[in-house]
């Protein structure tokens, strides 16, 4: 079996999810630093993906594409730490935590979008991350334990780091959602989540 390479930004909030699955799931990798702000099109790799975007995860001979379509690969090539409830409902529910942060609310405020924005490109990330976590908010409050689903640790929790990083550096006070701060605030500290974090990868920049 081939080695396996992730094609990552240290900000992209897509690359920051797949590096925690695979924390997780204590998958080794080599990681391969895409310069997004400087754009991808030197890389073949990530130029080949349909939207010219990372992550890339090569593994299995195959290039995958889409952060939460490469988790849920991983999840059902590797199902050791299932990021997936056993119940069917409650993974019914995992999986919409994961999309209203994925196809909700991340979108709307990635670096491809604010560099459109003609207006105040802070203000519109704001807006838009709170309308989401207002709703995310009421959602995870209803099934959080330690985490966003009960106690372990899922799919949504994976979707919903990145997403505080990203809110944070907006400013955002999260003091206005206590549950997903608190989820938040336990997540952060386990190892696997640390090693992810975009401070700790090879190509961050010191600020």
């Amino acid at each position: 079996m081939t080695a396996v390479r992730l094609f990552s930004y240290w900000r992209s909030s897509c690359s920051y999810r797949v590096r925690i699955a695979l924390a997780l799931k204590s998958i080794p990798y080599e990681y391969v630093a895409v310069n997004l702000v400087q754009g991808c099109q030197n890389d073949e790799t990530v130029m080949d993906s349909p939207m010219h975007q990372v992550p890339v995860l090569q593994i299995d001979d195959r290039n995958l594409h889409e952060s939460l379509a490469i988790v849920e690969y991983l999840e059902e090539t590797r199902p050791a730490h299932p990021l997936l409830p056993t119940d069917p409902y409650l993974r019914s529910v995992a999986r919409r935590q994961a999309l209203m942060i994925v196809a909700d609310i991340q979108p709307i405020q990635n670096l491809r979008v604010l560099r459109k924005q003609t207006g105040d490109a802070k203000e519109w990330a704001t807006f838009w991350i709170e309308n989401g976590f207002q709703a995310l908010e009421k959602e995870v409050s209803k099934t959080a334990g330690k985490y966003c689903i009960g106690d372990n640790v899922t799919i949504a929790d994976v979707c919903l780091i990145p997403q505080v990083y990203n809110a944070r550096r907006f400013s955002i006070d999260m003091s206005k959602y206590p549950t997903l701060l608190r989820v938040a605030t336990a997540l952060e500290g386990l190892p696997a989540f640390v090693k992810a974090h975009p401070d700790n990868q090879p190509d961050a920049i010191k600020e």
